[in-house]
């Protein structure tokens, strides 16, 4: 068997360096072979339980890819789809995406899909409950309240994130104001602005309902 020339002596070598390199920043090592799209320098996918099993959230690996479909467009008529405020109501927290993940992986946090069924039915984010914009305010006991005389007793509500289609739709936020005029604690409730088309945009996993 022939012995290997100082070329691949050098090669090796640099390959063992990089190994170290990337170690040494403190990044996952399955990090160099997972492809080239991560979700931060330090963190390539989250696996989230659901109702269905478990489910890896990571970006689409083709870095060609590209929009197609109904989240492609960049224009819808206002009204109704107008541009939201950057805040849904005062008190509540506006979010991205990695915020939004550290929710799903939170075993004390509820991420809200509001929107209503059809689109729903279309596709939506890993780990999260279907509970339409215009019925959440009457169904406050599936995240921690709990119905009295005076309406809804909230002292123990849940930290909720809520999403809708994207910044142009405003289920969502209809959905926030009706929780808290209802009750809900506004610091108890987070807002993912960007929705399913800057989730998509980014190329996160999506899934089917029941899929």
């Amino acid at each position: 068997m022939p012995r290997p020339g100082p070329r691949h002596v050098r090669r090796h070598a640099r390959r063992l360096v990089l190994a170290a390199l990337v170690l040494d920043a403190g990044l996952p090592a399955a990090l160099a072979g997972d492809g080239p799209v991560g979700i931060t320098p330090e963190l390539h996918s989250v696996t989230i339980e659901t109702p269905e099993g478990p489910v890896t959230i990571a970006r689409i690996q083709d870095t060609g890819h590209v929009l197609t479909g109904e989240f492609a467009r960049t224009s819808r008529p206002c009204p109704p789809f107008c541009i939201q405020p950057f805040t849904a109501a005062p008190g509540v927290t506006t979010i991205g995406e990695l915020e939004l993940i550290d929710m799903l992986r939170d075993p004390g946090s509820v991420v809200i899909d509001s929107r209503t069924a059809d689109w729903h039915a279309e596709g939506t984010i890993p780990g999260a409950r279907h509970l339409p914009w215009d019925q959440i305010a009457e169904r406050l006991d599936a995240l921690g309240c709990e119905i009295d005389f005076d309406g809804w007793d909230c002292s123990a509500a849940r930290r909720v994130a809520l999403f809708c289609n994207g910044a142009w739709c405003g289920q969502s936020p209809s959905a926030i104001r009706a929780m808290i005029a209802a009750g809900y604690p506004p610091d108890r409730i987070f807002w993912y602005r960007g929705g399913m088309q800057a989730w998509r945009m980014l190329g996160l996993t999506v899934i089917r309902p029941g899929g």
